[in-house]
């Protein structure tokens, strides 16, 4: 899985020497290698040379940057570059994310990385796009399922290759010590902002473009005419970074300007660019929070990637100033440890597509270069920092709003139906119909469609967390998975463990599923001892122990052992995967036909610990009688199929599931011993009418 680290020789003592002794690593990274020189003082690189030749530099990713995975650590990559600033190779070193441990397997993780060798830092590299239009880019396809790992990746790889390019390669601007000067303000109207370069103004008309590409072919002038109806308003952009005090607080006004730094993070830079031309700076199928393939940035012949930030997408575009009319307005990010500098050139360029035959497609490139004006800036060492966590789950969340949004609806459904559980259960024919209903839902949408199956893993997590130091980041890239943990974390408290793991749990309502299956195929269960009932309960407990105790030791064994847990094979895997695996999943459901949700019962180190945690709920709304265990067994014995109910009728909240049917017995006169017969013998006589039926 993880190949060792190159530093075991080339960060010895004996730093201030060559040396031909090459590791593994940097021979597949340089093939022509023959040694390696001395590690760089000023940054953790190593020169590569072929005899006197310099060929390049291999370096670690987390050296430069500090990007956080799902598995809540970074992703280590070794990466070698050449004099040219062309990747040669890279290699994992180490990583801990989930779906590629236990899931997806690691060859997808390797070749995706594999896609950056022989392709130059200067490149701009978009992931799975939709529009693929932009010629200037560079199109990489992700990974189904593994969207935030790979996001981190592409991020690890390029933020640190610029740094490196930056600093040690002929061509390549290194970094300088100028930043914003936080004090410097002053009113201005949105004139005076222009006027003074604080907001750049990029204007071209059709004429002024169509001479500059006078020499182009007569098709580039056809699109350049047909997507310019006034002559006068080919290209019109206004564009300014609003992060600086000067520009944002004036044009957006103190509240707009503080609610845009809330969508930052220090070291973030805000381009906002909002359009008066004819021609549209983004395409008609522009995915919010995605990179544009028309506009883009470059930095000294250095792509600068620019993602927008969907900061319009609940909230209306409000000024302080009167500006002038628009038709389209973004705001784009730059991050922290991209290696942009905002007292050095920008370059923005504006594509235009074009059909140069019936056969293929060409672009044209219109450029604009502006500078800040350097009252802007101290000379002084950085101010901020790189940061430590990659904000990507703020852009995640906006992604999956959709989903979000159902699945909190989902949520308080619950609630209400857990609060008015008695008077739901009096309608019997509605309650199982509820029941099928939301075990479908769990299946289908929280289970195959948003992923959302909590595991034991999880909890591997929150523990290191809190050990390490807790980062909240972490559990928030995924935020459907952190909506359901609170969900389930509060209701614990409240009903306990029957509220996840009847109505919330994907691999638990397959199971019940495939319960109901056997109930309308008339099989016969198999009825488990109360003894051994009893003594086969506690060996999920002991996993679970086992398990959290690994974890402490040695996290990626206690991801191995975690495949206990069928849930990555079933669920996020939808069965494709290695046979074993899959046969391990198939026979749990199948076991289910025969003793009901198996699984659950005996072998779930979630449930155990959602059941430590749970064990005395507030709320025990269950209602029973006094009839109940004494005499009556009818619930026990016919109706609760997890075997949740103790002899003397009380409920066992460590292993209800809530699944409502004693309640729903309890509430129907003809179902309930006590009820049908009430009227008709005392309730010593229950037993003798066979209340067992």
């Amino acid at each position: 899985m993880l190949a060792p680290s190159f530093y075991s020789f080339a960060f010895s003592p004996v730093e201030a020497q060559n040396t031909t002794s090459i590791s593994d690593n940097i021979a597949e990274i340089f093939p022509s290698a023959t040694r390696i020189g001395p590690v760089d003082k000023k940054i953790a690189v190593t020169p590569v040379y072929q005899l006197g030749d310099l060929l390049g530099y291999v370096f670690e990713s987390d050296d430069f940057t500090n990007f956080i995975g799902f598995s809540g650590q970074t992703i280590n990559i070794l990466i070698g570059i050449d004099t040219q600033g062309v990747i040669t190779g890279l290699k994992i070193l180490n990583h801990h994310e989930p779906i590629f441990l236990h899931g997806l397997g690691e060859p997808p993780l390797f070749n995706f990385v594999n896609q950056y060798q022989n392709h130059s830092v200067k490149e701009r590299f978009i992931i799975n796009a939709r529009d693929k239009s932009a010629q200037d880019a560079t199109y990489f396809d992700g990974i189904t399922r593994a969207t935030i790992s790979v996001l981190v990746v592409n991020d690890t790889i390029i933020a640190s290759a610029l740094k490196v390019a930056r600093e040690k390669l002929s061509g390549f601007v290194a970094p300088s010590n100028f930043v914003i000067n936080p004090d410097y303000f002053q009113k201005l109207d949105f004139d005076q902002l222009v006027e003074q370069k604080y907001i750049q103004h990029w204007q071209l008309t059709r004429d002024e473009a169509l001479a500059i590409t006078e020499s182009s072919s007569a098709a580039l002038a056809k699109a350049i005419n047909i997507a310019s109806e006034d002559t006068n308003n080919f290209i019109n952009l206004y564009f300014g970074f609003v992060n600086i005090p000067i520009i944002g607080k004036n044009l957006l006004g103190e509240t707009e300007y503080q609610r845009l730094l809330e969508n930052l993070i220090p070291g973030e830079h805000a381009l906002m660019v909002f359009n008066r031309g004819n021609y549209a700076f983004v395409s008609e199928d522009f995915i919010p929070q995605t990179v544009p393939s028309r506009l883009s940035a470059a930095q000294a012949s250095l792509p600068v990637d620019i993602r927008d930030v969907d900061f319009y997408s609940y909230f209306n575009p409000r000024f302080a100033l009167e500006i002038p009319d628009y038709n389209e307005i973004k705001v784009f990010r730059i991050k922290s440890q991209s290696g942009f500098e905002l007292n050095k050139t920008l370059s923005l360029s504006l594509a235009v597509n074009y059909n140069q035959s019936f056969l293929s497609k060409n672009q044209y490139n219109f450029s604009f270069d502006s500078i800040l004006p350097e009252v802007l800036f101290l000379d002084q060492t950085p101010l901020v920092k790189p940061e430590k966590a990659q904000p990507l789950w703020l852009k995640l969340w906006i992604q999956r709003s959709v989903e979000i949004i159902v699945l909190s609806m989902y949520l308080i459904a619950l609630i209400i139906i857990f609060i008015k559980q008695e008077a739901l259960a009096k309608n019997a024919k509605l309650t199982h119909q509820v029941r099928f209903l939301s075990l479908i839902f769990v299946i289908g949408f929280i289970g195959f469609y948003s992923q959302g199956q909590l595991s034991v893993v999880n909890i591997y997590t929150l523990l290191l967390s809190l050990k390490q130091g807790f980062n909240i980041e972490v559990f928030l890239l995924d935020p459907v998975i952190f909506i359901l943990w609170v969900f389930v974390f509060i209701t614990l408290f409240l009903w306990g463990r029957g509220l996840f793991c009847g109505w919330l749990c994907p691999f638990g309502a397959m199971q019940e599923v495939v319960a109901l299956i056997a109930a309308k195929l008339k099989i016969k269960q198999i009825k488990i001892k109360p003894k051994y009932h009893t003594a086969a309960q506690k060996i999920k407990y002991v996993l679970l122990i086992l398990l959290v105790a690994c974890s402490f030791y040695s996290l990626t064994l206690a991801e191995q052992l975690a495949e206990v847990e069928p849930f990555k094979t079933s669920i996020t895997l939808n069965f494709v995967r290695y046979w074993p695996f899959v046969l391990y999943a198939v026979l749990l459901l199948v076991l289910s036909l025969k003793i009901h949700k198996f699984y659950c019962r005996y072998l779930c180190p979630l449930g155990a610990g959602l059941a430590i945690i749970g064990r005395y709920p507030i709320f025990k709304w269950i209602r029973r009688r006094e009839e109940c265990g004494s005499p009556c067994q009818l619930c026990r014995n016919k109706k609760c199929g997890i075997d949740a109910i103790k002899p003397t009728g009380d409920i066992d909240y460590a292993e209800c599931i809530q699944c409502l049917e004693c309640v729903v017995t309890i509430e129907s006169p003809k179902l309930c011993v006590v009820n049908k017969y009430a009227n008709k013998t005392k309730p010593s006589q229950i037993k003798i009418l066979n209340c067992n039926q």
